[in-house]
């Protein structure tokens, strides 16, 4: 299948907005079979039904906005290509997640930047950003994104992994090839930084 290229200028929408685009798709419906066949049309309607829940997510884990924007090209390519995978179990919209979420990681693995050690504790409401609770603070969003790109990249990563996909730090160690012992360290100092750099920028 030839690569599905996307339209990647996206703005963050609001709570209802999200919603109405976000609805799974049944494993026998018609745009889901046709976009196994490789229709673009049907590849296109997909797309705009998923695309601002996971650029979101490629945000939470990129340095910058083009990088999001390249995760989540590559992480729809594969979602495309492995789509027949998809069986049924278990929402599609998770499916997706899942998927891009791995690209997202092997984007990370490929940066080589994962230990960093600057001394640099929660925050976990305010970086719960989900769709089906009310209220959809987009203003807020935009400067929580802004801040985690602004921290090390081991630190945004065990952090979001921790507290937004609800890893175990096994997992997370295992995921990253880090031990649990590193992987409870970055988190502490991850989460020492953030409050710090939202403290400063979200204070204002």
């Amino acid at each position: 299948m030839q690569p599905f290229r996307l339209n990647l200028h996206l703005p963050l929408q609001s709570n209802e907005q999200l919603n109405k685009t976000t609805d799974p798709l049944p494993e026998n419906n018609d745009i889901l079979k046709s976009c196994i066949r490789g229709e673009r049309l049907a590849q296109k309607a997909f797309y705009q039904r998923y695309k601002n829940k996971m650029f979101v997510l490629c945000l939470r884990y990129a340095n910058c906005r083009e990088d999001a924007e390249d995760i989540l090209q590559e992480g729809f390519v594969k979602v495309f290509r492995d789509l027949h995978q998809y069986k049924g179990a278990g929402s599609l919209e998770g499916w997706v997640r899942k998927v891009i979420l791995r690209v997202a990681l092997q984007y990370i693995r490929r940066q080589k930047q994962l230990y960093t050690t600057s001394d640099f504790e929660p925050l976990e409401n305010i970086l719960r950003v989900d769709a089906e609770e009310e209220p959809f603070d987009r203003e807020l969003v935009r400067k929580v994104l802004h801040v985690m790109q602004r921290m090390p990249v081991g630190f945004r990563t065990v952090l979001n992994l921790y507290i937004m996909e609800g890893y175990a730090h096994q997992q997370i160690a295992n995921e990253l090839g880090i031990s649990v012992g590193t992987s409870k360290s970055q988190l502490n100092r991850a989460k020492k930084c953030l409050r710090e750099l939202v403290e400063e920028t979200i204070g204002k």
